[in-house]
């Protein structure tokens, strides 16, 4: 998995999970036990793998551990797009971690006994747990953390003339997926840099506008200026001829060439020349 498909919504949530799980071993309940060979009343204390706090370890711990394995799963780009009895793995997360965060509320808040002190292990549980359930909620919708946990993959920046460089250092030769590198410029790709072979590297496959046209690769649209971008989080790449099924996937750090549009779709190409629908154009940073 490549931690670059992680924000920082992700990585509360995925933190939080982890200090749950440790919050469960530590004192959840004290209360008095006897009396001690000084006259003073003894306390003894229950975590929550004791079955006298059933059921709060798996409402709240354990939901919490299956949150953050959804996620990671979600992100590891195997079962993206996968649905489990009609939710995809990202709506999963949403619920538990709500549930999560409701079922710590109602246990540390609202279960009151006589003779029943709350540890540090139920104020823990309580901090976290509405912790990983505002994250999951927001994660998708606020900014801040929506942002690459690793960061935003930089764009190179090419070497000008009278650019500084380092003593006994040249640049760098362009290869396919550095933009603003000394390409070629291909009119069919409306002025944009040309894929080129990659560093130290043979000949690539040859551009999908070279080969002779087909009924799946359609000729860029006239309006169309291709440029290139960086995906946030891996995406799938799908067929053009409509399919449906899966060609590829963009990584995190990848440079590659936007040829067409078609709705809010995107049609990409990758660098061994393979064309495919970009469904989820989102977030993405255009080179």
């Amino acid at each position: 998995m490549n931690i670059r498909s992680l924000t920082r919504g992700d990585g509360v949530v995925i933190g939080s999970a982890a200090l749950l799980l440790i919050a469960s071993f530590l004192p959840f309940y004290s209360y008095p036990s006897g009396y001690s060979v000084s006259g003073g009343v003894s306390h003894s204390s229950q975590n929550l793998w004791h079955s006298a706090t059933f059921p709060i370890l798996p409402s709240v711990t354990l939901a919490a551990v299956v949150a953050a394995a959804a996620l990671l799963f979600a992100r590891s780009g195997q079962l993206a797009g996968r649905q489990v009895l009609g939710l995809s793995l990202d709506q999963w997360v949403v619920a538990l971690s709500l549930f999560v965060g409701w079922t710590a509320v109602w246990s540390t808040l609202f279960n009151n006994q006589d003779g029943v002190d709350k540890k540090v292990g139920a104020w823990l549980t309580l901090i976290f747990g509405i912790v990983i359930a505002v994250a999951a909620a927001l994660s998708s919708r606020l900014p801040a953390l929506k942002a690459p946990l690793m960061g935003a993959p930089q764009q190179p920046q090419p070497y000008g003339v009278g650019a500084q460089q380092p003593y006994g250092m040249n640049p760098p030769q362009a290869g396919y997926g550095y933009p603003g590198g000394a390409q070629s410029v291909d009119p069919a790709y409306g002025g944009a840099p040309a894929p080129q072979p990659p560093y130290g590297g043979g000949p690539v496959a040859a551009a999908p506008h070279a080969a002779q046209p087909t009924a799946a690769a359609p000729a860029p649209s006239a309006d169309f200026t291709a440029f290139w971008f960086a995906v946030p989080v891996p995406r799938p790449l799908f067929a053009e001829d409509g399919s449906g099924g899966q060609i590829a996937e963009l990584a995190p750090g990848t440079w590659y060439l936007a040829v067409d549009q078609r709705g809010q779709a995107l049609i990409a190409q990758t660098q061994d020349g393979r064309r495919g629908v970009l469904q989820d154009s989102s977030g993405i940073q255009r080179g």
